[in-house]
């Protein structure tokens, strides 16, 4: 099995290139989702968090509150590298558990993951493969405060937050460029996935 990353910054596009890749037969699976799931309610993720922030950071149903944790964090680098630190290896061991799992179903198949972080994190030295997904900074600026109903200041501070996306292509093996829209994408979700499946073959 081909093992791909997939990474870019925030409000690029990432999830309109993973459902196209899904729709081209690869196994795709979204990190950002299992970073969420490994911090549930009732997860030893969530207490680990709740013992180094404290229990303000919990809505009254006892959940994480994501809004307050991202406040905190996107305006504290060292708080940022101590949930990181906290939430990257319970990541990781969900991703293996994932990978095993596809392999032994499709073991010629090409699994994809995607993550925000995963150059950040070191993650991406774990795949074959590195895709990253980007798209000329106003495009992402103005999507983002579109998306998430952010301030402009607010959408500033997140971005700068990131890697910056120039870097992040340079790590890639292939890059997919979200700015023309929809279908000039899919053009090039198409040609990458021809290319993995000769790297596959």
């Amino acid at each position: 099995m081909l093992r791909v990353g997939l990474t870019g910054s925030i409000a690029v596009g990432k999830s309109f290139v993973c459902d196209v890749f899904r729709e081209l037969g690869c196994h795709v699976l979204d990190a950002d989702k299992i970073a969420r799931d490994v911090v549930e309610k009732g997860t030893p993720g969530l207490a680990k968090i709740v013992s180094e922030f404290g229990e303000e950071i919990l809505t009254r149903d006892g959940e994480l509150d994501r809004p307050k944790m991202a406040s905190i964090v996107f305006a504290d680098e060292k708080m940022r590298l101590l949930l990181n630190s906290i939430v990257h290896p319970l990541v990781f061991e969900s991703q293996n558990e994932w990978l095993a799992a596809r392999e032994s179903e499709d073991p010629d198949g090409i699994a994809i993951i995607d993550a925000a972080l995963m150059i950040e994190s070191g993650g991406y030295r774990r795949f074959e493969k590195l895709i990253v997904v980007w798209c000329e900074p106003d495009i992402q600026f103005e999507r983002l405060i579109k998306r998430d109903g952010l301030s402009e200041a607010d959408a500033r501070k997140r971005m700068q937050a990131q890697m910056p996306q120039d870097e992040k292509k340079r790590f890639a093996d292939f890059l997919i460029d979200t700015s023309g829209g929809f279908d000039p994408t899919r053009v090039q979700c198409r040609h990458v996935h021809s290319k993995l499946l000769e790297l596959n073959g």
